[in-house]
């Protein structure tokens, strides 16, 4: 992949058909249609490398070895479009910082699960509504210039709804 595009990304913010059919049930449901309809920003970080001991081979999981990840962190017009100010925002300092703690911390051996870590900070601490993440080992191979993974996560308000709604009513009925 020669550069990271999630300009071109055309399906973040359409609701998948499954969860929209839940949505259809819940009498809650029409905000949370219109909060995934509405114009999506995209935040994104291109190329940020750090260095992180992970991998299957045992050769691999004693030495810190370089990866190369890119963002996309996708928002609901952002704030800060209008107002100026960093707090409206995703901080691209304050996520480079949680990043270089999670490959510190992570003690995971497969990039999949690295990803899936990098995506769930992102959405947990950040804020993010969708993210895309690109994490590559460069130079795992001689002949390769690198090996690795693209996911893409959403937030996923409908369970939240759910949730909450489901707790509102536990131990209201006896059983």
């Amino acid at each position: 992949m020669d550069r990271f595009d999630a300009i071109r990304h055309n399906g973040f913010s359409a609701v998948s058909a499954a969860s929209d059919a839940a949505m259809q049930h819940a009498a809650f449901d029409s905000s949370a249609r219109q909060a995934s309809r509405a114009p999506m920003d995209i935040v994104y970080i291109e190329g940020f490398t750090g260095q992180t001991v992970i991998g299957i081979d045992h050769g691999e999981l004693h030495a810190p070895q370089p990866v190369r990840m890119s963002l996309a962190i996708g928002v609901p017009a952002i704030r800060a479009c209008t107002t100026d100010r960093i707090e409206d925002t995703i901080n691209y300092a304050a996520v480079r910082e949680a990043l270089h703690g999670l490959l510190a911390s992570h003690g995971t051996q497969l990039l999949e699960a690295l990803a899936e870590k990098v995506a769930q900070l992102l959405i947990a601490d950040f804020g993010a509504h969708w993210v895309r993440v690109s994490l590559a080992k460069p130079a795992k191979f001689e002949d390769v210039e690198s090996v690795g993974v693209l996911i893409e996560r959403r937030r996923d308000e409908t369970r939240a709804a759910y949730a909450t709604c489901a707790s509102l009513g536990e131990g209201l009925i006896p059983n």
